[in-house]
C-alpha cells in the first residue's frame, strides 16, 4: 500500500518548524478494516458451513432425545462443537497476526526500527511510519492480551516480530509493551506494567525510540513503568509501581522500588512487605479496626459480610524460607499452569454455545421472511452475546463452587511453584473467572462488571464504581460511595520474586482511590480516606480514616476536611475567646433514610 510523504526540502523544514503531525487517517483506516474484516469472514464462513451442513441437521433437529447419545453424527456434533468455538476464535486470531505481521513487514521495509531521536517537527519517512506501526499494533494487541487466551501474547508478538520475548516469560494485561522491546526468558511483567519504548518531548518535541532490553528471570509485580533504552539485567525484582525513566540500567541480582527506581537492599525487603507472619497476627491496630467493622455489621444483624479474623499464617513460608533469596522460578510456572488449565474452557465454551446455538435456530425457523430476519438481527445477534456472557457467568461459577470445595480459598504468603496446591488452585480459579470478567468488560454496558464481581464473591453494590481499572475477583470487600480510578490496580493477590501473597484488601464506606493507584494485598482504607492518584500502598498497610494518603510508599498527607461535612459534628470558632469547640448538629434527612448516613 502506497503512502504519500510529505517534501523534506529545506524551505520545508524551516516552514514546518512548528507544524503539527499529520496523520494520514485514510490509509489507517484501510488497515484496521482489511484486519478486522478478512480475519472475520473466515470464521464466520467456517461457523456458517458447520451449523448448517453438520450441527443443525444432525444435531438442533434430531427430535428423539436419546439419539442425541447413541447416533455417531450427533454424538461427534456434541463433542466437536466447544472444540469448534475454540477453533473459530484461533482461526480468527491467526489471521489477524498473519495481516499484521505483513503490514509490519510491508512498514519496516519501507522505513526499519532503529534506537535514535525522531524529529517531529520535520515531516520524514521515519515519523511517518512510526506513526502508522503505533495505529497498527492497537487492535491486534488489544484482542491478543485481553482476549480469553493472553498466553497467546508471547506467540503474536514474535510472529509480527514487533517485539522479542523469550521462553516462559509472561506479559500480563498492559497498555503498551507492543513494540522495539526484547525479553528474555522465563522473565513476569505485571498487570498493567508499561515497557514504553517512545516517549513523546511534548506536543512539538522529538520522539525518544530506544530498544528496551529485559534480561532473564526478571519478575515486575504491577503496575510498573520502564522507559526507552533502559536496560534491566538477569534476576531484576521491580516492586509495585517501580518506574525507570530513559537509558536506566539495573545491573541484576536486586530488587528496585520508587519512583524514580531505585535499589532497596534485601534486608530492608521484609520490612517493607511486613511479610512476617507473627506481624500479621498481631497487628492490633488492624485487629482492632476490623473489629470495630463486624461489630457495626452485628448490629444491623448483617452475617454476611462479617470480614473473617487474622490467623497466624506462619505455615505458609516454608521453615526452610528464613530471607528473600534471590531465586526466580515465577514467570515460568505460571506459563506452565495456564496452558495446563486450558481444558477448562471446553464444557464452559460447549454449554454456553449449546444456549445461542438453540436460540438462534429457534429464531431462523420462526422467522422466515427475510426483510423481517434482517430488520431484527442486530438485536437477536446483540441477544446472543447478552446470552452466551450468562451462559458462560453460570457455568464458571458452578465449576469455581466445585473447586473451591476441592480446595479452600485462604489468605497467607505462599511459593509460587508448580506442586504448591495454593499456588495452582489460584491460578486455577483466576482462569475461571478471567473469561466473564473479559466478556463483561467488552460489553456495551460496562458497569455490569459489578454484577459479576458481586457473582464471584465480592463484597459491593452499584453505588460504587470501579471504572477502567483492574481488580482482583476474589479477598475485596468494597463498601458504599467508593470510587476506585481510572487505570487503578486493586490486587488481593501479588507475585514478588518467588512469593506469592494472598491477602484481603478492604475499601470502607466514602473511600476515594486515585487515577493509577496500586493497592497491594492487604490493604484497608479507611472511611473516608483519600488515596491519591500514582500512589501506591504496602502490603497488610492501614489507612487510617479521614486522611488523604499520597507517595510510593503512600504516606499521610493532610486530613480529608471534606468529610467533615457529613459528620453529625462541627467546630464552631469563639472570636473573642480565642477557642475552639464541638457541637453536635441535625441531620436533614427522611427518617428512613438516617441509618444510610
Amino acid at each position: 500500500m502506497a503512502i504519500s510523504e510529505e517534501p523534506t526540502t529545506q524551505d520545508s523544514n524551516e516552514e514546518s518548524s512548528e507544524e503539527e503531525i499529520k496523520f494520514h487517517f485514510f490509509t489507517y483506516l484501510v488497515i484496521f478494516f482489511t484486519i478486522y474484516s478478512v480475519s472475520l469472514m473466515i470464521p464466520i464462513t467456517m461457523f456458517i458451513s458447520y451449523m448448517g451442513l453438520f450441527f443443525i441437521p444432525h444435531f438442533l433437529e434430531i427430535t428423539d432425545f436419546f439419539s442425541l447419545f447413541t447416533e455417531i453424527e450427533s454424538l461427534l456434533g456434541l463433542i466437536t462443537f466447544p472444540l469448534c468455538l475454540i477453533t473459530w476464535y484461533l482461526v480468527r486470531l491467526f489471521f489477524i497476526a498473519l495481516l499484521t505481521r505483513l503490514f509490519w513487514r510491508f512498514t519496516e521495509k519501507k522505513s526499519p526500527s532503529k534506537s535514535g531521536i525522531i524529529p517531529r517537527n520535520i515531516p520524514s519517512k521515519t515519523l511517518t511510519y512510526y506513526h502508522l506501526r503505533g495505529f497498527l499494533m492497537k487492535y491486534p494487541k488489544n484482542f491478543v492480551m485481553k482476549g480469553i487466551f493472553p498466553w497467546v501474547a508471547n506467540w503474536f508478538f514474535n510472529f509480527v516480530g514487533s517485539n522479542i520475548i523469550g521462553k516462559g516469560s509472561t506479559i500480563e494485561e498492559s497498555g503498551g509493551s507492543d513494540k522495539f522491546v526484547k525479553v528474555g526468558k522465563n522473565c513476569y511483567i505485571g498487570v498493567d506494567s508499561v515497557l514504553s519504548s517512545h516517549l513523546v518531548e511534548g506536543i512539538f518535541g522529538n520522539v525518544s525510540y530506544f530498544q528496551i532490553k529485559v534480561g532473564d528471570n526478571v519478575t515486575g509485580a504491577g503496575k510498573n513503568l520502564v522507559g526507552p533504552g533502559t536496560e534491566i539485567h538477569d534476576n531484576s525484582c521491580l516492586l509495585p509501581l517501580a518506574s525507570s525513566p530513559k537509558h536506566n540500567i539495573l545491573k541484576g541480582n536486586n530488587y528496585y522500588f520508587g519512583i524514580p527506581i531505585k535499589k532497596i537492599f534485601r534486608k530492608s525487603i521484609s520490612e517493607y512487605l511486613q511479610i512476617d507472619p507473627r506481624s500479621i497476627a498481631n497487628d492490633q491496630e488492624i485487629r482492632t479496626y476490623l473489629e470495630k467493622i463486624n461489630k457495626e455489621l452485628l448490629e444491623k444483624k448483617d452475617f454476611t459480610n462479617l470480614v473473617p479474623k487474622i490467623e497466624n499464617n506462619e505455615e505458609s513460608i516454608g521453615a526452610d524460607e528464613p530471607d528473600f533469596s534471590i531465586d526466580f522460578t515465577t514467570s515460568s510456572a505460571i506459563s506452565r499452569v495456564n496452558l495446563k488449565f486450558l481444558i477448562i474452557y471446553l464444557p464452559i465454551f460447549w454449554l454456553s454455545g449449546l444456549l445461542i446455538g438453540i436460540f438462534f435456530y429457534t429464531y431462523t425457523s420462526l422467522v422466515t421472511n427475510i426483510f423481517v430476519f434482517i430488520f431484527f438481527l442486530p438485536i437477536i445477534l446483540l441477544l446472543m452475546f447478552f446470552m452466551f456472557i450468562i451462559g458462560c457467568l453460570i457455568f464458571s461459577k458452578l465449576f469455581l463452587i466445585l473447586i473451591n470445595l476441592i480446595h479452600k480459598p485462604k489468605e497467607g504468603i505462599f511459593i509460587a511453584k508448580i506442586g504448591d496446591q495454593d499456588f495452582e488452585f489460584w491460578m486455577l480459579r483466576k482462569e475461571v473467572m478471567k473469561i466473564v470478567l473479559w466478556l463483561v468488560r467488552n460489553w456495551p454496558l460496562p458497569w455490569v462488571d459489578v454484577l459479576v464481581f458481586k457473582w464471584f464473591g465480592i463484597k459491593m453494590d452499584f453505588s460504587s464504581n470501579l471504572y477502567d481499572s483492574w481488580c482482583d475477583s476474589e479477598f475485596v470487600k468494597i463498601g458504599r460511595k467508593v470510587l476506585v480510578g481510572q487505570q487503578s490496580v486493586v490486587m488481593s493477590s501479588m507475585v514478588v520474586g518467588k512469593y506469592l501473597i494472598i491477602k484481603r484488601i478492604i475499601f470502607d464506606n466514602y473511600s476515594v482511590i486515585g487515577g493509577h493507584a496500586c493497592i497491594a494485598p492487604g490493604t484497608i482504607v479507611g472511611q473516608d480516606s483519600v488515596v491519591g492518584a500514582l500512589t501506591t500502598t504496602t502490603f497488610n498497610q492501614f489507612l487510617e480514616p479521614g486522611w488523604v494518603y499520597l507517595g510510593t510508599p503512600s504516606r499521610k498527607l493532610k486530613p480529608n476536611k471534606y468529610a467533615e461535612e457529613r459528620k453529625k459534628k462541627l467546630v464552631k470558632k469563639d472570636v473573642d475567646e480565642e477557642r475552639k469547640y464541638e457541637v453536635e448538629h441535625d441531620v436533614n434527612i427522611d427518617e428512613d433514610k438516617k441509618d444510610l448516613i
